[in-house]
């Protein structure tokens, strides 16, 4: 367990120094009981807690950069966890939203899906199902994670290449030969071959599938900004 913020200092809670690729589930719940339960139960399965009574402390204290999920009452003192829900989204915060509720009801739980949260569980949830959901979140704020990881690698190699090798780039992909793309680009296909190498070796890869890949990948605004 991380320790918490106090709502009534507002310090910051201290990190342990642990890997990065460590799991973490914060969790946002006034009912002090309720906290400390879901601590003992991700502690007795080795996952990092970080607790809050509140929402505005969350809000107002860093967290780790990790995979995780937050785990958040509907009906706490201050913001609701709903609140808390379109302010983290506001901020950038993209991992995974468990609703944790005694209060659930249908429409309640419609408005969180669709706002995009990941689950929605109403009180008392049974241990196992909880751990379930947790578990199922963390791997997909991971899939998440190395999405955004290959996306920003295969922009950077993008950014890396002249205007033509972009053009080159985008036609290659399209399943076009050397001769159509030098036919288009009104260019030999000596020149096209040359640049076609050339956009191998700085996107990093060896076959065009690899490249396909990498150009699904690159942001479809970058692709339409670059690639005219």
């Amino acid at each position: 367990m991380i320790e918490d913020s106090s709502p009534a200092t507002g310090v910051a809670p201290s990190f342990s120094a642990v890997d990065a690729d460590e799991p973490l589930i914060v969790i946002a719940d006034d009912n002090v009981d309720q906290r400390e339960a879901m601590e003992e139960l991700f502690d007795s399965v080795a996952i990092e807690t970080l607790t809050f009574a509140n929402a505005r402390v969350l809000l107002d204290s860093p967290l780790p950069d990790r995979p995780g999920c937050f785990i958040l009452d509907v009906r706490m003192p201050g913001p609701s966890g709903l609140d808390l829900q379109a302010q983290l989204v506001e901020k950038g915060q993209l991992m995974p939203i468990i609703f944790v509720t005694g209060h659930g009801d249908v429409p309640m739980s419609i408005r969180a899906i669709k706002a995009g949260a990941f689950d929605f569980k109403t009180k008392p949830v049974r241990d196992q199902d909880l751990l379930d959901a947790a578990t199922t979140a963390i791997e997909a704020d991971r899939s998440r994670r190395a999405i955004h990881r290959v996306a920003q690698d295969s922009l950077a190699r993008f950014s890396s290449l002249s205007a033509r090798e972009r053009q080159v780039l985008e036609l290659i992909v399209g399943g076009s030969l050397n001769k159509q793309i030098a036919y288009e680009l009104g260019v030999t296909e000596v020149t096209i071959k040359l640049h076609r190498g050339n956009v191998m070796k700085k996107m990093g890869v060896r076959s065009i599938a690899e490249l396909v890949r990498m150009w699904d990948h690159i942001p479809s605004p970058f692709r339409r900004g670059d690639a005219g």
